[in-house]
């Protein structure tokens, strides 16, 4: 058996996740060159062929005895110096070499199939075939293998069945990763196993399911073969399908994807492949299935269609192996003899039936059936049968096996179930082998029945198999059949082994990365336990710094570079982290690790049951929005698929997040509002709401309820229902918040809360005293709100974010206002008091934007904040301003009076700067806030169309102006004459220097002596231009046709797009950006420029010199009581599951949803009609066949009648009718066969390989196994193992005959004597516990068997039961249980059925039990021996009594026997 790495349980950190990363592109930085070389060699070094080294000529002339022609051998065959005289023989004269027929193999035809080849010796070890497939030919390792066999000539069958065939075999392949092995060549179950792929391939266009479908065929029949043969190895050879001129040979399926030619040297011979084919069926089957450690191997299974006597010895020696087979009856010949006898009995199938069988199914070809091979071809199949777990027919007219690969993997799990092991082994094996195929329908039928009671740590090895294989079916369906993700994830190692086996991912390279960057080096080798450090880092880097870390560091001492994270198994636990961050403090949530787990690797389907299992969905749904945007943003490929579906991904989650706030906010909005803004443990305790932010989910954010709480932010402690005008008034005339002139929202909280104390009376007046009434009516006024006092309403009046936001604007109008007028009309040499004013004001303005900067709103950090403070176009301006304002005052306070107006210029230009900053006030209003955000769009596409216009702009003035002007070298006309006059002829502006007929020369100089002139066109004699007008006229024309006419409608159509584009999202994007000023003015000082001054040395004088910490802002950020917080998430996850079930239902009642669901329902009620057209017929005949036999049965009863009142002397007047019925069509052979016996008989000593030697019985069916039945054709081979003088005689073998009957095999056999050979086994039992759960026995160990065995031994003759029983169990514990053996009970005694008996010698025994007390002074002598013995040759062990302790069979029921007398399972 190969390992197949032994330590993939525990793998190193690095070198797992590295594997998995780029396991998909390992082996592109190969060429295909280098590819061929490496297989070449390996298979020159490891693969052989056969040849024959001694030409000697066989009855044809020019052939030699291995078949080949003497063209095809060697000089040195033909002339061999070594041979000379001898005999030509296979085992000498055929020497293996390496092989010369390797490579691809191309089919010709539709299509172009290739496929794989090679030519291998007979004595190829199977581990060498399996380690090319997998390594080589890249296979992957197969969950199943399904060997096809049967009829290897051409045949038909019933097209439905064959249409069931194909289908379900290509269906069975396909969804479990399944090999299917057969013969390989154009004909027989061969060609319709091809037939079957092709219409798969022809079906199916992806190359990701192809099927696996290897053909092993004997070399020396392929026709064509010299096409394959080159030393060097073909890539491709060439092969066609020649059927015509094929003759004797078999050309190889085109449909077949890879080939093991089977050589044995010679020509001709089929049936070469068998045995190396049994021998790497059987090295698959010991493989381990799947990835993990599990102890499960890969399953096989043999189909078996039509097929002749060959197909039943390999269906024989299938079984013999533990190998379920499948038959498909209808199919023909051999199929259809098992099909027919399947059901019965073994004492019904008898020779004349099977002769009626083979005669009816094989037509012609029983002529040439010898007696002999049909009396082993029904002892064969009456083995066959007696094995009914490992057997399955297929009938196509029965319901429940309507699909052949239904019955397929039934019969594996009908097989697996009568293996020997344990009940609940035995379905956690089935169990395993479902999920390997991924078969949820076979897992519902099959295992999670009412039978099987399943605990959550059951199915713990079946949900890691699931998850890692990508199973989302499964998945579903182990939770819902008990699996606890609770108690699944309960320990960090699972998790670790999660992540230690995440798929090929962009987040898996970038963990590689994190790992070998972080340290500059990987991790040593030595480390078993991956941590969940770089996990946690790496999640955090893209959720972003805002957020802790996930998983806490372990508690040991770091490097400043280095932080090593680890998962605590349970509760919340507060460790550093690295730098001078805050503490970490981590939760245990397992339905978030295992939603993170499918986020990061981008797999929708398990996210989705992940996020089903989790609590705080909606941040979880949030989170998963934000990574995967940022995993699409880091993947560098923006157009890419994976992040195209990462982005997709991510509008789902937002969808997802929608949908459940939807549900919350429908039920109760105050709930749903604190929801998004209570701080989330398990997310690295931030809130939904800024994660809704900053994974940049506008549809979040413009979501009513989220606006409802922004509002409510907004206008602070005033009611959101004030009009404008009321807060205006206030403004100007605050004594009136005193009046009731505005509403606050403690006056709304105090009237909900009267409403409600009004409905409590009205619900407590009745049943309740009066004293109960009074204690709930103190206990809610003690809870009351009471109202605000003149203080807090004017302090709550001027905090609001709204009325500060008035005042702001009412401030920044009178700023532009003071800056206006000192431009234009008080802009002296020495600053006036207007002036100071507004150089002090627009330091105010200095003093916000540092405030604005180093102001931590959400504790992201300044890094963090210096980045989001840039990325805002609007404090760019606001820099640029002031930069621009200081550069002028600078200017402005120079004595020169050059640098005095520049100093003028730069504060006019940075007034337009300030004016344009109005426009991010007015971004909160409704009506202007949508048209900023076009007019911003708008200026981008501007942008873009001015580099168009540019470029022709450019051309044209340039080419104008080197053919009006000669030599111009003043740069200001130059730009003019370049730039400036082109750029205005797009407005209308037509120059008149271009036409001679408008040429005038006083409006330029000659030699461009006037500055304010430019300089004249190159002029002729005549002082008339000499420049080619037409030219100019045609450039002209041209150039307004582009520019004015194509680039300015362009124009048009690019703003026109973009506006309606940014139209439908206007109101979203807004919506989204109102957040970024409500946050901006509710952490604003209430005093407005100039007057913020004051405030901004409040906040230095407290948060410098008396180190206040900062105001925490709690209607952004709310951290709740845990019992307040379990109560929220519990209302959470039924709104969760309220939205999932509105949305299936909804799905369900969608158009494309019902219309696929009638063309199921269309097509489920064609195949029924089918069916029922097939079964029709088939019915029809079966009752047919019944009524015969009943009648006939009815014939015999009344024969018996008729008979017995002859023999009591009545007599009738009239002849007895002629009674007849099918069943006296036999011959008298028939009769012989029924059984006499109450119990059947012997089996085990029928068994066709006697064994220890390679004699083989003649087969003796079940009625010929009494010696009062006639058998003339029995001749059995005589066998003893230890020759004697007359242990061969034929007159001494007859003395002795054995009582159980035939047996195959005359002679000793493996026995000690002739005759009756009498065995006693001594059976000590105790319990091993308390509870009498568990029955023990006193085992030795058999090294033939290499099994534990019943200590026991041979009784010889006339030798006293107490020195037997001294001889068996040695001296010493026979003395120590002499006394107790009184107390001894005889169990059995008698003849057992052994596969050691023979006609003339047979096996009797005698089983005595004796039940010791665990705790009496013998068993502790007794344990003593079994110490001291253990390393002797026979040691003692105390063995469970169990069906899978002992191999040998008789032993077995005597343990059985001894478990039912203690009344303990077996």
């Amino acid at each position: 058996m190969v390992s197949m790495d032994e330590t993939a349980v525990e793998p190193v950190v690095v070198q797992t996740l590295a594997v998995s990363a780029f396991k998909g592109a390992r082996y592109l930085s190969h060429s295909s060159s280098f590819q061929r070389c490496s297989i070449s060699s390996w298979i020159k070094e490891n693969i052989k062929k056969k040849s024959c080294c001694f030409y000697e000529e066989d009855v044809s002339e020019g052939i030699c005895k291995c078949g080949y022609p003497k063209v095809e051998h060697s000089d040195e065959a033909i002339k061999p110096e070594h041979y000379v005289g001898e005999e030509w023989s296979s085992h000498r004269h055929i020497r293996e070499k390496p092989t010369d027929a390797y490579g691809d193999i191309r089919f010709g035809g539709f299509g172009q199939k290739t496929g794989k080849y090679v030519r291998v010796s007979m004595d190829t070890p199977p581990e060498s075939l399996y380690q090319l497939m997998t390594e080589h030919w890249k296979l992957r390792p197969p969950n199943l293998l399904i060997s096809v066999t049967g009829g290897a000539k051409n045949f038909s069958i019933k097209s439905q069945l064959k249409d069931k065939f194909r289908r379900g075999l290509i269906k069975v392949a396909q969804t479990t990763g399944a090999w299917i092995l057969t013969g390989g060549t154009h004909a027989g179950v061969m060609k319709h196993v091809g037939m079957a792929v092709r219409d798969y391939t022809l079906s199916n266009s992806s190359m990701e399911g192809q099927i696996v479908v290897i053909g092993v065929a004997t070399w020396g029949i392929i026709h064509k073969r010299h096409t394959l043969v080159h030393p060097e190895g073909c890539f491709p050879a060439d092969y066609s399908l020649d059927e015509a001129g094929q003759g004797r040979l078999s050309c190889l399926d085109i449909n077949h994807s890879h080939f093991l030619l089977v050589d044995d040297g010679t020509h001709g011979r089929y049936g070469v492949e068998i045995e190396l084919r049994a021998r790497l069926e059987k090295l698959i089957s010991q493989q381990p299935l799947g990835k993990r450690e599990s102890g499960v191997t890969v399953p096989v299974v043999c189909v078996v269609l039509e097929g002749g006597p060959g197909t039943l010895n390999t269906i024989y020696n299938s079984m013999l192996n533990n190998t379920p087979c499948v038959v498909l009856e209808g199919s023909g010949r051999l199929a259809d003899v098992i099909a027919q006898v399947a059901s019965l009995p073994v004492s019904k199938v008898t020779l004349v039936l099977i002769n009626q069988l083979l005669k009816r199914f094989f037509a012609q070809e029983y002529k040439t059936f010898s007696e002999v091979q049909i009396i082993e071809w029904t002892k064969k199949i009456q083995d066959i049968i007696r094995m009914a777990h490992l057997l399955t027919v297929f009938r196509f007219d029965e319901e429940k096996n309507s699909d052949v690969d239904v019955a397929i993997l039934q019969a594996l799990l009908k097989a697996s179930r009568s293996e020997d092991s344990t009940g609940r082994q035995s379905w956690e094996r089935q169990l395993e082998l479902a999920v390997a195929w991924n078969r949820v329908d076979i897992a519902e039928s099959e295992i999670f029945t009412e039978e099987s009671q399943w605990t959550s740590s059951d199915l713990h090895p079946a949900m890691f198999s699931a998850l890692v294989g990508d199973k989302p079916e499964f998945v579903r369906l182990l939770l819902e059949n008990g699996v606890c993700v609770q108690q699944f994830l309960e320990h960090e190692d699972r998790l670790c082994e999660l992540y230690a086996h995440l798929p090929a991912c962009f987040f898996t390279r970038k963990l590689v990365k994190r790992v070998q960057v972080r340290r500059g080096q990987p991790p040593a080798p030595g480390s078993k336990n991956i941590s969940l450090t770089h996990v946690s880092e790496e999640v955090r880097h893209l959720l972003g710094s805002f957020t802790q870390h996930l998983y806490a560091p372990p508690r040991q001492k770091t490097t400043k570079d280095d932080v090593s994270l680890s998962l605590p198994s349970k509760g919340s636990v507060e460790l550093p982290c690295s730098g001078a961050e805050w503490i970490a403090e981590t939760v245990w949530d397992p339905g978030r690790d295992l939603f993170l787990w499918a986020v990061v690797q981008n797999n929708r389907e398990l996210a989705e049951i992940g996020w089903e299992q989790c609590r705080d969905c909606i941040a979880a749904a949030l989170a998963a929005s934000k990574i995967l945007r940022k995993l699409a943003q880091e993947s560098g490929e923006h157009d890419g698929e994976e992040a195209k579906d990462m982005r997709g991904h991510a509008d789902h989650y937002e969808t997802q997040a929608i949908g459940v706030f939807s549900e919350c906010h429908a039920w109760d909005p105050q709930r749903a509002q604190k929801l998004i803004i209570r701080i989330s443990p398990s997310w690295g305790r931030c809130t939904s709401l800024w994660l809704a932010l900053e994974a940049d989910d506008k549809r979040f954010i413009a979501h009513s309820g989220v606006q409802a709480l922004l509002t409510q932010i907004w206008c602070g402690e005033l009611s959101v229902d004030n009009p404008y005008w009321k807060i205006l008034l206030c403004m100007i005339l605050f004594p009136l918040i005193y009046t009731g002139f505005l509403t606050f929202r403690r006056d709304e909280d105090i009237q909900r809360e009267a409403e409600k104390t009004e409905q409590q009376k009205l619900a407590l007046g009745s049943g309740y005293t009066d004293s109960k009434i009074k204690h709930r009516l103190r206990s809610s006024q003690n809870s009351a709100l009471s109202p605000l006092n003149c203080g807090s309403r004017f302090t709550s009046f001027f905090n609001s974010p709204q009325v500060k936001f008035y005042w702001n604007i009412a401030a920044y109008f009178g700023f532009l206002w003071l800056f206006a007028v000192v431009l234009m009309i008080d802009f002296q040499t020495f600053p006036s008091w207007r002036e100071l004013l507004l150089y002090i004001w627009l330091g105010s303005l200095v003093c916000e934007e540092v405030r604005q900067l180093y102001h931590d709103f959400d504790g992201s950090g300044f890094r963090k904040k210096a980045k989001m403070y840039i990325k805002d176009v609007w404090n760019i301006l606001d820099v640029l301003s002031i930069v621009l304002f200081i550069s002028g005052l600078v200017c402005r306070l120079q004595g020169s009076s050059a640098v005095f107006y520049v100093g003028k210029i730069l504060l006019c230009i940075d007034f337009i700067i300030f004016c344009l900053r109005l426009m991010a006030i007015f971004t909160i209003s409704r009506t202007l806030g949508p048209k900023i955000i076009i007019v911003r769009r708008m200026m981008m596409d501007l942008f873009i169309f001015m580099f168009l216009l540019s470029i022709w702009v450019v051309a044209y003035g340039v080419a104008k102006q080197g053919i009006l002007i000669q030599n111009e070298e003043r740069l200001d006309w130059i730009i003019r004459g370049a730039v400036y006059e082109p750029y205005l002829i797009i407005f209308g502006n037509i120059p008149t220097n271009i036409d001679n007929t408008q040429f005038d020369m006083n409006s330029c100089s000659v030699n461009a002596s006037d500055p304010m002139k430019p300089k004249c066109p190159v002029l002729n004699d005549e002082n008339v231009p000499a420049f080619p007008e037409w030219l100019t006229i045609i450039l002209l024309c041209v150039y307004l046709l582009f520019a004015n006419i194509l680039l300015l409608n362009l124009l048009i159509a690019i703003l026109s797009y973009t506006f309606q584009e940014v139209q439908d999202n206007t109101d979203t994007i807004w919506k989204f950006q109102r957040y970024e000023l409500i946050k901006e003015y509710h952490s604003r000082p209430a005093l407005p420029p100039p007057f913020i001054l004051i405030s901004h040395l409040i906040i230095f004088i407290k948060g410098v010199l008396l180190r206040t910490p900062p105001q925490k802002h709690k209607h952004f950020r709310r951290e709740l009581e845990k019992t307040e917080e379990e109560e929220l998430l519990s209302w959470e996850a039924l709104m969760k599951d309220n939205y999932l079930s509105s949305a299936r239902q909804e799905e369900s009642q969608s158009t494309e949803h019902r219309i696929q669901d009638t063309a199921e329902k269309v097509g489920a009620m064609s195949e029924l009609l089918e069916r029922e057209q097939e079964m029709v017929s088939s019915t029809m005949a079966k009752r047919l066949d019944k009524l015969e036999d009943q009648v006939s049965e009815s014939t015999k009863a009344l024969r018996w009648i008729v008979d017995a009142l002859k023999s009591q002397g009545y007599k009738s007047k009239l002849e007895p009718p002629l009674l007849t019925g099918r069943s006296f069509d036999r011959d008298d052979g028939d009769s012989s066969g029924q059984e006499t016996e109450d119990e059947a008989p012997h089996t085990f000593a029928r068994q066709l390989q006697y064994p220890g030697s390679n004699v083989t019985r003649f087969p003796v069916p079940e009625e010929k196994v009494s010696w009062e039945t006639n058998f003339t054709p029995y001749l059995p081979p005589v066998y003893s193992q230890q020759e004697s003088d007359n242990s061969s005689d034929a007159s001494v073998l007859d003395k002795y005959r054995n009582p159980g009957g035939r047996t195959g095999i005359r002679g000793k056999g493996a026995l000690k004597s002739l005759g009756l050979n009498q065995k006693i086994h001594p059976i000590l039992t105790r319990w091993r516990d308390a509870e009498k759960a568990t029955l023990e026995f006193l085992a030795v160990w058999k090294d033939a068997e290499k099994c534990w065995c019943l200590p026991g031994g041979q009784v010889k003759a006339n030798e006293p039961l107490s020195q037997t029983l001294e001889r068996i169990l040695g001296k010493k514990l026979n003395e120590r249980i002499k006394s107790e053996l009184q107390a001894a009970e005889q169990v059995y005694k008698g003849y057992v059925d052994d596969s050691r008996n023979t006609d003339n010698a047979w096996l009797e025994v005698t089983i005595i039990t004796l039940h010791l007390d665990k705790h009496s002074p013998v068993m502790s002598q007794i344990n003593s021996i079994v110490e001291s013995m253990s390393s002797s040759l026979q040691p003692l062990q105390w063995q469970e009594v169990s069906s899978k302790t002992c191999a040998c069979p008789y032993q077995r029921e005597a343990l059985r026997l001894i478990a039912q007398r203690h009344k303990t399972d077996f």
